[in-house]
């Protein structure tokens, strides 16, 4: 696909800059914020050469809804966080295939570390699953193609320039991809609010994929038969279970913490 899309936040916009900064075509800076995180965008953007527009914050704002890059809320848009900045920028699909990902698999010189989200489809939770990953070391985000949340601005956004870093793999056949993953020596851990086993019996020193369910009804019957084992995330309070984004952040650094005792 090609096109123009908004990316907003410091973050995404300094990760978008360090990476593909041709891809820039227009950068707008809040006139009102002066602060030094702003003032280290403005200096890497000087320093590339990128062409800086500043305008007060009505004025941008209505840029970004100008686009229509605004989120549907009722029959209006409500405005993006953009934290002073927004650079209009080339789309990009940087969204991997399964192809990608068993060159990813193939090639790997450790064992592989994979989140599997089973139709999560809030972007929110979807950026902070990718934030989580990045900061975990994750190989691969794995998600359904079909009732999944998409890559887009809000999803950039709070993934605060990790929607850059992590592979991010869209599936046809979420239940056939797990099979192909156990083919390969990968576990499959599946979580459960019911299981009996908790996240701090799990062995993540191997490979494994550690596999999510959907914000409200959980892993899906043929995603949980696919599954090696299922675990669950012990809870004290009255609260059964925890937001996808801090359930993913608990297991993935639980792995972390086996692997690092490991070597």
């Amino acid at each position: 696909m090609s096109g123009r899309e908004w990316i907003v936040g410091i973050h995404s916009v300094t990760e978008l800059l360090r990476r593909n900064p041709e891809d820039v075509f227009e950068l707008v800076l809040q006139q009102e914020r002066a602060d030094q995180r702003l003032d280290e965008v403005r200096a890497l953007a000087t320093e590339l050469g990128i062409k800086i527009q500043v305008m007060p914050k009505a004025a941008l704002e209505k840029k970004l809804l100008g686009e229509g890059k605004g989120e549907a809320k009722g029959d209006g848009r409500r405005i993006p966080v953009h934290q002073g900045v927004a650079a209009l920028c080339q789309w990009r699909d940087t969204v991997k295939d399964e192809a990608f990902l068993n060159k990813l698999l193939t090639n790997l010189d450790h064992p592989a570390l994979i989140l599997v989200l089973d139709e999560v489809t809030d972007p929110h939770n979807l950026g902070a699953c990718l934030r989580t990953a990045d900061a975990a070391g994750v190989d691969a985000v794995i998600v359904p193609k079909d009732n999944s949340a998409t890559l887009n601005m809000t999803v950039r956004k709070v993934a605060s320039g990790a929607a850059e870093k992590v592979n991010l793999v869209a599936v046809t056949n979420l239940a056939r991809t797990l099979a192909a993953l156990q083919e390969r020596g990968i576990w499959i851990s599946g979580t459960a609010g019911e299981a009996d086993h908790s996240v701090y019996q799990a062995d993540f020193t191997g490979p494994v994929a550690i596999v999510m369910g959907s914000e409200g009804k959980g892993l899906r019957r043929l995603t949980r038969e696919h599954c090696d084992y299922l675990i669950s995330i012990p809870m004290a309070g009255v609260v059964s279970s925890l937001n996808v984004s801090v359930a993913a952040g608990v297991c993935l650094f639980e792995a972390v913490r086996q692997r690092r005792k490991a070597t």
